[in-house]
């Protein structure tokens, strides 16, 4: 994984799958409980507020209440969580800007360890 990562100063659309990501994955069916990933909650909290986060999920709707109740009483900010995603890969489409900015980027953690790279703004 980089070491940074270079934005433009634009305010952003932040899209994080939930299991394996932001909180070990499947701890909600395997002991009925939910745990964040170590550091998580710090990066989540670094995003600007004028950005926007979105969660996905593979989680059904009868997790629906446990996982947003477990978000709220973690601190984990959100702006729209979608529930019943598809298992496959996250095919995220965008265009370029004129002036050469990529308006999609990807990052692929190890499945429950939260690593990103340095948010760096350059652009």
């Amino acid at each position: 994984m980089a070491e940074k990562l270079i934005l433009s100063t634009l305010p952003k659309t932040w899209i994080f799958d939930l299991d394996g990501t932001l909180l070990k994955h499947n701890g909600y069916k395997l002991d009925g409980t939910d745990t964040l990933l170590p550091g998580a909650r710090e990066y989540m909290e670094t995003l600007p507020k004028e950005d926007k986060i979105v969660i996905f999920t593979s989680r059904t709707g009868e997790a629906r209440e446990q996982t947003i109740r477990f978000l709220e009483e973690n601190g984990i900010r959100y702006d729209e969580i979608l529930f019943h995603m598809p298992m496959g890969e996250r095919i995220v489409v965008n265009d370029r800007k004129p002036s050469g900015i990529d308006m999609a980027v990807a990052i692929n953690c190890d499945r429950d360890r939260f690593e990103m790279p340095k948010i760096v703004r350059e652009r």
